[in-house]
C-alpha cells in the first residue's frame, strides 16, 4: 500500500498552513511554519503568486488531504460516495472523513496526531464495541464505542497520552470517558464541529470538472 514517507512538516510548508501533523511540534518554536513560512523550493513564492482558479482548487484538495493523513485514490473515492449522497458533496466529504477510525482516535485526545493515531490502531491497542479493531479507514457510526484494550493500558506510551488527553478539547459529537479510557459516538460529526480552514466547495468543483 502506498504511503508518503517525506517530511511531515513540508507539507504544512507547501500548503502555507499548520496542519498539526507532528503533535506537540507544531506548538512549540521548532516548527518550520514558524522558521520558515515559505513554500518549499527555489521558486516556491513565484508559484503562489502565479496560481489560479484550478489552481486554488488543487491546493485545497491537497490541503485537506493531508491534514487527515489521505492519499488520492482513497479521497477520491470519499468524495465519489459523499456526492452519491442526499445533501451537500462538499459537506458530506467531511462529514465522512471525520468518522474515520483514526480520526476519532486523534479527536478523542488519545493521540498527539492523526499519523499517531494511524501507527496505534494499526498495532492493535483499540476495540470497537469490545471487539479487535485495526483498520484505521474504518468508519464509525453513532452508537460505536472505542477503548484502548486492557492489556495495551500499562503500556508507558499510551500511559502518557491518556494522563495528557486531560484538558484537551472534544468534539460535542463524541462523549469521552478518560478515566477509563474510552469514548463513544453520539452524534454525527456537523460541518461547524470541524475547526480547520476547509473551503469545501473548491473541492467538489475540481472533482466536478
Amino acid at each position: 500500500m502506498a504511503k508518503y514517507t517525506g517530511p511531515a512538516c513540508r507539507q504544512c510548508r507547501r500548503e502555507g498552513v499548520k496542519m498539526f501533523l507532528k503533535g506537540d511540534r507544531c506548538f512549540s518554536e521548532k516548527c518550520p511554519i514558524t522558521r520558515r513560512g515559505k513554500i518549499p523550493g527555489q521558486h516556491g513564492v513565484a508559484r503562489a503568486k502565479m496560481m489560479k482558479e484550478y489552481g486554488l482548487q488543487l491546493r485545497e484538495k491537497q490541503k485537506t488531504k493531508r491534514y487527515y493523513g489521505i492519499l488520492e485514490t482513497q479521497f477520491h473515492n470519499y468524495y465519489e460516495k459523499a456526492d452519491a449522497q442526499e445533501g451537500m458533496s462538499g459537506v458530506n466529504l467531511l462529514v465522512m472523513i471525520e468518522r474515520r477510525f483514526d480520526n476519532v482516535v486523534y479527536r478523542m485526545g488519545l493521540a498527539e496526531s492523526r499519523r499517531d493515531a494511524r501507527q496505534l490502531v494499526r498495532h492493535g491497542h483499540f476495540t470497537v464495541n469490545g471487539n479487535n479493531a485495526n483498520i484505521p479507514s474504518m468508519l464509525l457510526k453513532v452508537g460505536d464505542e472505542i477503548a484502548i484494550k486492557e492489556s495495551k493500558k500499562d503500556l508507558p506510551k499510551i500511559k502518557s497520552l491518556i494522563e495528557r488527553s486531560e484538558g484537551k478539547l472534544i468534539p460535542k459529537w463524541i462523549e469521552v470517558d478518560k478515566e477509563n479510557a474510552k469514548g463513544k459516538i453520539i452524534a454525527m460529526p456537523q460541518r461547524e464541529d470541524i475547526d480547520f480552514d476547509i473551503d469545501e466547495q473548491l473541492i467538489v468543483e475540481l472533482y466536478s470538472k
